[in-house]
């Protein structure tokens, strides 16, 4: 049953973690690709977990037929914790707020829209102290129900299928490792994203950015012309940054700079930067102002150390899919057949399937029916989990 695979999930702690390097970068994300890997072996379906966290799945079906792919990712976000999540199961939702366990939080349809189109069905929430982990365990769960609805139908009469479960995607260390004979679909899809009459093809350029500050820590009482504060310095290179390029003042296609942490001493402050746009162009300006902004702040604060390191992450995978529309095309055409009309909608985000897609598998994004990711607002409508089964499993017929 769904809801009960989806609840075993959520209740595994699996969140990864930037600063580890290990792979996977938590070893708490084996306690789920190991059972993934046994459901897989009771299945009968050919599979190995790899040496780098990754569970690699194969069901044979018509060779005339293109071999699909379908992924998703174990671990969860570093926002909010995943562990002891304790999901609240809502039943005939009637279009009232939903009170998060005794957190004092509220899950209204007054600030999240999409309850409002979940009248009489089944809502799955936090109890307000985590986040739920539906992404992307909600992904995970629609893949192994698709899998043992596939294993029903004659061989002949479905796609070969690829199947693939990959650590650390919320850290974009998803696709490291990825072994291209193991996943030799012509293309696949990523079941990770929330509405599910959406399909994603266009996600960020994506970069990294970490700022360290080195000042001189001196007696205050004698500081002058000799102290240089280092998180006054940072506070300078943040404040220089543009102002309406950040998250809370963008949408759609617009990029941002995000800046996820900072810490500081007057000795010494540091700051990480997440970079991201559509465009190539306008992602190397963004780029470009980091780099000016530390030779500004080099020139107005004589004998500070700044160092700036920023790194390549992810890159859209429009840039292959626009070549490679089989993937998109087929799934519109059988979503449609039954009464789903795809709507294109790019990622504010990343996705494993952008770099699948550079490493010569088109991989776009579908959804899982999950909604307000990584953090305790989040929650997962199971009719649509549900519906997205029976979309998936129609895209792997004959």
């Amino acid at each position: 049953m769904l809801l009960d695979r989806f609840i075993k999930y959520v209740s595994i702690d699996t969140q990864s973690d930037e600063d580890s390097k290990t792979t996977p970068s938590t070893l708490k994300q084996y306690d789920l690709l190991k059972l993934l890997k046994n459901e897989l072996d009771e299945l009968g379906v050919q599979n190995e977990l790899d040496e780098c966290g990754r569970v690699y799945g194969f069901i044979p079906g018509n060779p005339s037929l293109d071999p699909i792919g379908l992924c998703s990712h174990v671990d969860t976000a570093l926002e909010c914790s995943g562990k002891d999540v304790k999901p609240q199961v809502i039943k005939n939702y009637d279009l009232s707020d939903i009170k998060l366990g005794k957190s004092g939080l509220i899950l209204s349809p007054k600030e999240y829209k999409h309850l409002n189109e979940c009248k009489g069905k089944t809502i799955i929430t936090t109890d307000g102290t985590t986040l739920l982990g539906a992404d992307d365990k909600a992904g995970l769960a629609i893949i192994m129900e698709v899998v043992e609805s596939l294993l029903k139908l004659d061989p002949s009469k479905r796609h070969p299928l690829y199947v693939l479960f990959t650590p650390d995607e919320e850290i974009g260390r998803g696709p490291e490792h990825f072994n291209t004979k193991k996943f030799a679909c012509k293309y696949a899809y990523t079941i990770d994203g929330a509405n599910i009459d959406y399909i994603s093809y266009e996600n960020f350029n994506a970069k990294a950015a970490n700022i360290v500050v080195k000042g001189k820590s001196i007696h205050p009482g004698s500081a002058k012309g000799i102290m240089i504060n280092a998180s006054l310095v940072l506070a300078d290179f943040i404040n220089k940054l543009p102002k309406d390029e950040i998250p809370a003042k963008t949408e759609g296609k617009e990029g941002f700079n995000h800046l996820c942490y900072m810490e500081g001493s007057v000795e010494k402050a540091s700051a990480n930067y997440i970079i991201r746009n559509h465009s190539k162009e306008i992602i190397e300006r963004q780029v470009q102002d980091f780099y000016n902004i530390k030779s500004e702040l080099e020139k107005a604060y004589p004998g500070v150390e700044i160092s700036l390191e920023i790194k390549d992450q992810y890159h859209n995978m429009y840039e292959i899919i626009k070549d490679h529309p089989e993937s998109v095309n087929h799934a519109k055409e059988v979503f449609k057949k039954l009464g789903v009309d795809l709507k294109d909608a790019p990622i504010r985000g990343g996705t494993d399937g952008a770099t699948f897609s550079f490493k010569g598998v088109p991989t776009p994004n579908l959804g899982t029916g999950s909604y307000n990711h990584h953090g305790r607002y989040e929650f997962a409508v199971l009719e649509e989990m549900e519906k997205m089964v029976e979309l998936v499993t129609e895209l792997l017929k004959a």
